[in-house]
């Protein structure tokens, strides 16, 4: 029995920390923490098929697709760890009752214990309870450090799988740019030779004006 609850506490580690509360006091719905389970699993895929669709329309097609199934890869294997640790706590539930049954039965073939030594007894489970329940939730702490390293981490990656994507695509569109500002340069040059023709052909001089002609003689 003893084991057992050592076994049931440590099993909670992966599940959330309210969970984990509600569990260790036996009040866990397992049921619901299925259901909870398989409502994550859906926005996952969900929102895992939406990133597809939209890696296809980015310049760096696989990075994206990549980052995006290494996510969805890392959600799934955490849920897949709370599911593995719902199942243990069922089957130690199951075995608990069985063991509970066998230590009744065992209870009322042998003397009743003292009240100082069921107290004691009493005590020392607590406390073997505490400390099970205080390493459960320190595994619990570390593997959230964990796994906000892990995020911080990906949000570099990320970041600079965005960076790299934008300088290619700067790369790629430079000899457009290019010829657009030497078309620029090109028009402006027009212009300005077309102004000046105009300018010059302003202030160009008149010729003489033609001589009067000449009074007919009279008969």
């Amino acid at each position: 029995m003893k084991k057992t609850a050592l076994a049931l506490f440590l099993a909670l580690a992966s599940l959330p920390l309210w969970a984990q509360s509600n569990a260790a006091a036996g009040n866990a719905d397992l049921e619901a923490e299925r259901s909870r389970l398989t409502a994550e699993r859906e926005v996952i895929e969900s929102r895992y098929a939406k990133e597809r669709a939209a890696c296809y329309k980015k310049f760096a097609v696989e990075d994206c697709l990549r980052e995006s199934r290494s996510r969805r890869r890392k959600e799934t294997d955490h849920i897949k760890r709370q599911e593995t640790a719902i199942n243990d706590i069922q089957r130690q539930r199951s075995g608990a009752a069985e063991l509970q049954k066998l230590d009744q039965k065992a209870a009322t073939q042998r003397p009743q214990d003292s009240r100082e030594q069921r107290e004691k007894s009493q005590e020392d489970q607590k406390a073997r309870e505490q400390r099970a329940a205080d390493h459960a939730a320190s595994r619990a702490a570390t593997a959230a450090d964990a796994a906000e390293r892990q995020r911080q981490f990906e949000n570099k990656q990320k970041a600079h799988a965005d960076e790299q994507a934008k300088a290619a695509q700067r790369r790629a569109e430079a000899p457009a740019a290019t010829t657009r500002f030497e078309d620029k340069q090109k028009r402006a040059a027009e212009h300005r030779a077309n102004r000046e023709r105009q300018n010059a052909e302003r202030t160009k001089p008149r010729g003489a004006p033609l001589p009067p002609a000449p009074a007919a003689s009279s008969p």
